[in-house]
C-alpha cells in the first residue's frame, strides 16, 4: 500500500500575510473603522464655534483676496479738506487724519495683515515640525544638538528680537517681516512636535512597521507624520492670530509695515495720537476692532480644532 504523504500547510509568512490581510478587510470596513480625520471632521461640522469662527475667516480670506467687493474706493486717496470728518453718507467709518476713508483702509488692510500671519505661521509650522520630527525620531546626540538650538531660540523674546532684526532691516514690504517673525517664531512648534513624535514612535505598529523591514523615511513619512501633525496643526492656527497681532505691534511700534502699505497696524499707529483720538474716536476703533475680530476668530477656530482632534477630550 503506497504511503500517503500529508500536504504541507502554509509556512509562517504565508500564515502571517494571511491574517494580515484578514484584520485589514475587517478594519476597513466603514462600521468599524473611522480616521481621526473623519471622526474630527465629524465633530466640528457640529461644533458652533468651529462654524461661526469658519464663517468669519472665509469673509476675511476673500476681502484680503478681493477687498473691491465690498469696497470701491482707493485707500490711498485722501481729502485733506475732509479730514478727521465723522461718518456720513457712503463713507460710513468717516476719514482718518489724513483724509483718507477708513471704512476703505480697514478692508484693504486685511490684505496685508492676513498675508503677513498666513506666511509666517507656514513658515514656523514647517521649520518647527523638520526641527522637532527630526529630533523626536532620531534621538541621541541629534536630538540633543537640535533640542539646545531650540532652547537658544527659546531664550529670545519674539517681540524684541523681532524690533532688534527689523531695525536693521532697510528692505519694506511684508516679507522682512515674515521672515523675522519665522525665524524666530519656531521653537514652540518644534517642541510640541518632537513630543508627538516620541510619543507615535512607541506606538505597535510604528514597532511592526520597523520589524518588517521599513527604512526611517517610510516610517516617519508613511506611519509617524500622520499620526503626529494633529498637534502641530492645532498650535498652528492658534499661533496665526497671534501673528496678525504681531505684525500691527511691529507697525505700530515704527518697525513693521510701512506707509504706503495699508494694514490695520498701521491705522493704529497712526491714530495713535491722543488729542485726535479724543476728537475724531472712528480713526482708531475701526482697524482695532477689525484686527481683534480677525485674532478672535483664528484663536477660536484653533479651539475648536483642538477639541476635535484631541482624543482625550471626547
Amino acid at each position: 500500500m503506497p504511503e500517503q504523504r500529508d500536504t504541507p500547510g502554509p509556512g509562517p509568512l504565508a500564515a502571517r500575510e494571511e491574517a494580515a490581510a484578514e484584520a485589514m478587510t475587517v478594519s476597513s470596513s466603514p462600521e468599524t473603522a473611522r480616521s481621526l480625520g473623519s471622526d474630527a471632521w465629524h465633530d466640528l461640522r457640529r461644533n458652533p464655534i468651529f462654524i461661526v469662527s469658519g464663517l468669519l475667516i472665509l469673509f476675511l480670506v476673500v476681502i484680503a483676496i478681493h477687498p473691491s467687493l465690498i469696497a470701491t474706493r482707493d485707500p490711498l486717496f485722501c481729502e485733506l479738506g475732509r479730514s478727521l470728518d465723522g461718518p456720513a453718507p457712503g463713507h460710513w467709518f468717516g476719514f482718518d487724519a489724513q483724509g483718507c476713508d477708513v471704512y476703505t483702509r480697514t478692508v484693504y488692510g486685511a490684505r496685508a495683515s492676513i498675508a503677513v500671519g498666513v506666511c509666517a505661521t507656514l513658515g514656523v509650522a514647517l521649520i518647527g515640525a523638520v526641527v522637532g520630527g527630526l529630533a523626536g525620531f532620531y534621538g541621541g546626540i541629534w536630538d540633543s544638538l537640535l533640542s539646545r538650538t531650540t532652547d537658544i531660540f527659546f531664550a529670545i523674546p519674539l517681540i524684541l528680537g523681532a524690533i532688534v532684526f527689523l531695525s536693521m532691516i532697510t528692505l519694506t514690504g511684508i516679507w522682512p517681516v515674515v521672515l523675522v517673525i519665522a525665524a524666530l517664531g519656531w521653537p514652540q512648534i518644534a517642541r510640541i512636535a518632537r513630543g508627538a513624535v516620541i510619543t507615535a514612535k512607541q506606538h505597535d505598529y510604528v514597532q511592526a512597521a520597523r520589524a518588517l523591514g521599513a527604512g526611517n523615511g517610510r516610517m516617519l513619512l508613511r506611519h509617524i507624520l500622520p499620526n503626529a501633525v494633529a498637534p502641530v496643526i492645532v498650535m498652528s492656527t492658534i499661533m496665526l492670530g497671534t501673528f496678525i497681532a504681531l505684525e500691527a505691534t511691529l507697525s505700530f511700534l515704527g518697525v513693521g509695515l510701512q506707509p504706503p502699505t495699508v494694514s490695520w497696524g498701521v491705522d493704529i499707529s497712526a491714530a495713535s495720537d491722543g488729542m485726535q483720538f479724543r476728537n475724531a474716536p472712528h480713526i482708531l476703533l475701526y482697524p482695532a476692532a477689525a484686527l481683534s475680530v480677525t485674532v478672535l476668530a483664528f484663536i477660536m477656530m484653533g479651539d475648536a480644532v483642538r477639541d476635535a482632534l484631541d482624543p482625550k477630550l471626547r
